[in-house]
């Protein structure tokens, strides 16, 4: 049995919020707002365990987003004055 290993990342968030089909163009997971609108479509990216429908899904901090092996952690950040 073959295990592949989950590469994590984190994600700043210095704004109220990002939506999910532009994190995953940002992060570069997708090649394009196009494709992003297809993987969710798919059922492929999952919001905390959980399959997301919602292309404009609203992530405010706190998050785990995962695409196949890649797992994103949203965090909330302060913005710089």
């Amino acid at each position: 049995m073959r295990r592949c290993a989950m590469s994590e990342t984190n994600f700043l968030l210095t704004g109220e919020f990002i939506e999910l089909n532009a994190l995953l163009k940002l992060l570069a997971l997708v090649g394009s707002g196009g494709a992003a609108k297809v993987m969710i479509g798919a059922g492929l990216v999952q919001v905390d365990g959980q399959v997301e429908s919602r292309i404009r899904r609203k992530l405010r901090g706190g998050e785990l987003v995962q695409l196949g092996d890649e797992q994103v952690r949203v965090v909330r950040g302060s913005a710089v004055s």
